[in-house]
């Protein structure tokens, strides 16, 4: 656009690699098939990067994780190596304490759901799950995994102190029914 300010076009790929001249050429031209695509010696690298991680996340989810008996509150999957302590108010909204009551420990699947707004939580603990979602005829995952588990209930903390707030559960509710 202007040097040193540059648009991205999609789809584009590397078509070819110049190790000794240091520079690669870019292709815009529509990719019949990725799956023929064999990666060149620098896209099989690594690269380093710098990544923001705010330093309470593993002290909150060990104490979500905690509380939950290390099961996810919907489907009951009791793995910790698969298991997010999911926020109800956003980590990134100011409100978004790091609390176990601002937490609710979910499997990768119903944590991302939840993030995406396919699935809810009511302020009563009612597990909704997106119309839409409800509605898509896909494979088992779908079925058993999200489908399945509209109208149960989560299974929250035995300590009432360690149960998801109601008020921001409600908040959370509103915005997912609102899409």
């Amino acid at each position: 656009m202007r040097p040193n300010l540059y648009q991205a076009i999609y789809p584009a790929r590397v078509a070819h690699v110049d190790l000794e001249n240091a520079y690669v050429l870019v292709s815009l031209e529509e990719l019949a098939d990725l799956a023929d695509h064999e990666p060149s010696a620098v896209e099989r690298h690594w690269a380093e990067y710098i990544a923001k991680r705010r330093v309470h996340q593993p002290a909150f989810r060990g104490m979500v994780l905690k509380a939950y008996d290390t099961q996810c509150t919907v489907c009951r999957f009791k793995h910790a190596e698969l298991l997010d302590a999911a926020h109800i108010t956003a980590d990134s909204e100011a409100t978004g304490d790091a609390v176990v009551t601002n937490g609710m420990a979910m499997c990768k699947i119903h944590h991302a759901a939840y993030d995406r707004d396919f699935l809810g939580v009511t302020p009563d603990y009612t597990i909704k799950i997106n119309t839409d979602l409800l509605n898509e005829v896909d494979g088992p995952m779908l079925k058993h995994g999200l489908q399945e588990m509209h109208n149960l209930q989560i299974q929250p903390p035995v300590r009432s102190s360690e149960r998801p707030s109601k008020e921001r559960l409600a908040a959370r509710f509103a915005a997912f029914s609102a899409r």
